[in-house]
């Protein structure tokens, strides 16, 4: 499978063997779970990848043969269903999520929910709840001008009823708005080899 990114949603017929999983991660449970593309060297025919359980403190971070690797889902497909309702989903996020939905489709960027979110609208499964973050991810390739920086201030204004946690993903590496809205002269990037703190997150030395 090529062209995977950071944040898509992968669903495997089953981890490496011999892998050391925690006791919460079981067949049953990769079966109906997506693994999360996480940012990380991995070795060729492997990909790094993050998993999640019903709850926010079981996270575990391992890797899946690429042959494994049986359906795909990015965070733009999941884009799709902010505007429809969603049976079964209730919660302060997802009302955010189809309420800035016009403005991150507005901008022309690709975009799309991650998160919490973006695993339970690919999924299906109950991972939200009353006080889940709602997290976006917004592919930019080049610095956005001044109409641009605009759009991505009144982006980042339009979410109240919940805490936003918007990523920008350059093309190298993605990094919080709200670090970069905070105008400090560097961000944390992270990147496939490790965060970096730089003043030019679209264009590394």
């Amino acid at each position: 499978m090529q062209n995977l990114r950071a944040h898509d949603l992968l669903w495997a017929s089953g981890l490496p063997e011999g892998a050391p999983l925690p006791a919460w991660l079981d067949a049953l449970w990769l079966r109906a779970a997506p693994l999360v593309v996480r940012r990380a060297s991995c070795a060729p025919g492997r990909i790094p990848v993050g998993v999640r359980s019903m709850l926010r403190s079981e996270r575990h971070a391992c890797e899946v043969e690429a042959a494994a690797v049986l359906h795909r889902v990015t965070p733009e497909m999941l884009a799709r269903l902010a505007h429809a309702p969603l049976p079964g989903f209730s919660c302060a996020a997802l009302d955010a999520l189809r309420q800035v939905a016009p403005l991150l489709d507005a901008t022309g960027w690709n975009w799309g929910p991650t998160g919490g979110v973006g695993f339970a609208l690919a999924s299906g499964l109950p991972v939200l709840r009353a006080d889940s973050d709602l997290d976006l991810l917004l592919r930019i390739a080049a610095p956005p001008d001044g109409a641009q920086t605009d759009s991505l201030r009144a982006i980042a204004a339009s979410v109240t009823a919940c805490r936003l946690d918007l990523q920008i993903d350059t093309g190298i590496g993605g990094f919080a708005y709200a670090e970069w809205a905070a105008d400090r002269g560097r961000v944390l990037l992270k990147t496939d080899r490790g965060p970096l703190l730089t003043a030019t997150p679209w264009e590394l030395a």
